[in-house]
């Protein structure tokens, strides 16, 4: 699915949306839950627009995924030195207080 065709997905979603808002708010009058729902779309609209007109501007380049550097991990025991200070909690002071 190309940019364009996935833009014009989400503006008919929104369209669709907006119309069902529409036809709660007859159902249930224009009470506080449903003026947040209404400025919610309403503010969806407005973001989509910025949007459009942002990839417009500038198209967003392909982005390549990087490669992905697998590390072996030895199954080798570690040595116990690396966790003389720790603690469970976390802390790791000396004297078993938090600083």
């Amino acid at each position: 699915m190309s940019l364009q065709d996935a833009m014009t997905a989400v503006e008919r979603s929104l369209d669709d949306l907006i119309r069902s808002v529409g036809k709660l708010e007859t159902q249930l009058g224009a009470g506080l839950d449903i003026r947040r729902v209404r400025t919610d779309t309403d503010h969806l609209r407005e973001s989509l627009t910025l949007l459009k007109q942002s990839v417009a501007a500038a198209p967003p380049a392909h982005r390549r995924t990087p490669e992905v550097e697998m590390v072996p991990i030895s199954d080798a025991p570690y040595n116990s030195a690396l966790w003389t200070d720790a603690q469970d909690e976390g802390l790791g002071s000396r004297n078993g207080h938090a600083p």
